[in-house]
């Protein structure tokens, strides 16, 4: 029961850290991780809620995991809509919350805290083995459907996100909103952040959840 407990805790921990990362990022307005820029940029351009566009984004992209998945997916699958909805209130609560800054020290901080919560945030979530996000739920969906390792469509998922937004955003407002030096630095950061959580934290999380074999 304990580990049961632990497990969830952990879990919701880690969402709201993952949550966290996510704002610092926007705030160092740098450019975002490769994942949330579209929703970024187009609630940028239009002027309208962060949260609620990225909701738009991972219903979207849940409804393209069950595509991919076909026969595959299951009902459980659907738990990453309620997830969607709980995440980007977090957007909303974090982004409210948070000071805007323009100070280049400032910014820096919270860039590099950015990428680093987000890594932890979502190791710590991937490690509890329940409910993915739907960004990280795509990514293992298309992994599985054309057999290739998690990692490589990780960064070509990554690419497309970077390339459909510069586009949209281009057509949109004639310039690129949203896409930055933050944003290479968050494709290179988080995944160096969630390996160095591994190597030092995922044993002893999956002793406290009950998942070690």
């Amino acid at each position: 029961m304990k580990q049961k407990a632990a497990r969830w805790i952990l879990y919701f921990s880690g969402l709201i850290i993952l949550s966290l990362g996510i704002i610092l990022n926007t705030k160092s307005k740098f450019g975002v991780t490769p994942i949330i820029s579209v929703a970024y940029s187009y609630a940028l351009i239009r002027h309208l809620n962060f949260g609620n566009v990225s909701f738009i984004l991972y219903v979207i992209l849940a409804v393209i995991e069950y595509i991919v998945k076909g026969k595959n997916f299951k009902l459980y699958d659907l738990l990453q809509i309620p997830l969607s909805v709980i995440l980007t209130r977090f957007f909303n609560l974090f982004g409210a919350v948070l000071p805007d800054v323009s100070a280049m020290p400032a910014r820096i901080v919270c860039l590099v805290l950015g990428i680093a919560l987000t890594g932890i945030g979502a190791a710590m979530n991937v490690n509890t083995r329940l409910v993915p996000n739907p960004g990280d739920g795509i990514v293992q969906a298309i992994a599985d459907r054309i057999q290739k390792r998690i990692g490589n469509v990780k960064n070509v998922f990554d690419l497309g996100c970077v390339a459909f937004c510069c586009l949209m955003s281009y057509f949109m407002t004639g310039s690129i909103v949203g896409i930055g030096v933050g944003t290479v630095a968050a494709m290179i950061g988080v995944g160096r952040f969630m390996w160095l959580y591994n190597q030092f934290f995922k044993k002893r999380q999956l002793a406290a959840t009950g998942l070690a074999q």
